[in-house]
């Protein structure tokens, strides 16, 4: 693993600039500033990890601008005793910070490629209550639901039927929805016996839930 690591001062602002864009629960922004975002990155962006911008990563996905991921993350109310399911790992980087926050977390890559560099990022990062599946995001993880909690980091149409029924009643699921080419907003279902309470949140642009496992990369 690079040695590469953020300055203070880098550390310092990033912190600010989380809690100027109203990112306030002490929880989370302590796992943004404990998780380093600079190994999730190629050593070549490594000096724009802390920019609150998205940046590419493999197969042509991106990692998230921190805002967006601290406030998923917020939006999430992640509870140490919480079991989550994150569909999209791309870098790792958002299941390292949701491991700081649960009990454990379990995150399905539709890409092996990404899926076995995140898998080993955080093993040597010390990430050790994390799982990494390379697998169909669509199909979720029924072997190891129910799931209190489940975060979808690509934006899908509808909300997939299958990841709502591996969510545990009471659960909470936060996602992008919307066109691929078209607005998009998070959207954070809660889920009671009596049916699903949903609640509108920012407008977004990510990457698209694809179908499948990618045959390639």
């Amino acid at each position: 693993m690079s040695e590469i690591k953020a300055t203070d001062v880098e550390r310092m602002e990033f912190q600010l600039a989380l809690r100027r864009r109203g990112i306030s629960d002490q929880a989370v922004l302590r796992a943004m500033d404990e998780v380093p975002r600079e190994h999730f990155v190629s050593a070549e962006l490594a000096e724009s990890a802390y920019a609150d911008q998205a940046l590419p990563i493999a197969c042509g996905q991106t990692i998230s601008q921190p805002y967006v991921v601290a406030y998923m993350t917020e939006q999430l109310d992640v509870e140490p005793q919480h079991h989550v399911l994150e569909v999209g790992a791309g870098s790792g980087y958002q299941a390292a910070i949701l491991s700081r926050l649960a009990r454990d977390v379990v995150s399905i890559e539709r890409y092996r490629t990404l899926a076995d560099t995140a898998r080993e990022r955080l093993k040597t990062l010390g990430y050790a209550n994390v799982t990494i599946i390379a697998g169909d995001g669509f199909t979720g993880a029924p072997e190891q639901a129910p799931f209190d909690r489940i975060m979808v980091t690509a934006a899908a149409e509808e909300v997939p039927d299958t990841l709502l029924g591996q969510l545990a009643e009471g659960g909470k699921m936060v996602l992008p929805l919307g066109p691929r080419e078209g607005t998009q907003h998070l959207v954070r279902l809660t889920k009671t016996a009596g049916g699903l309470a949903r609640q509108n949140l920012i407008a977004v642009r990510f990457v698209p839930l694809l179908p499948g496992q990618a045959r390639e990369l």
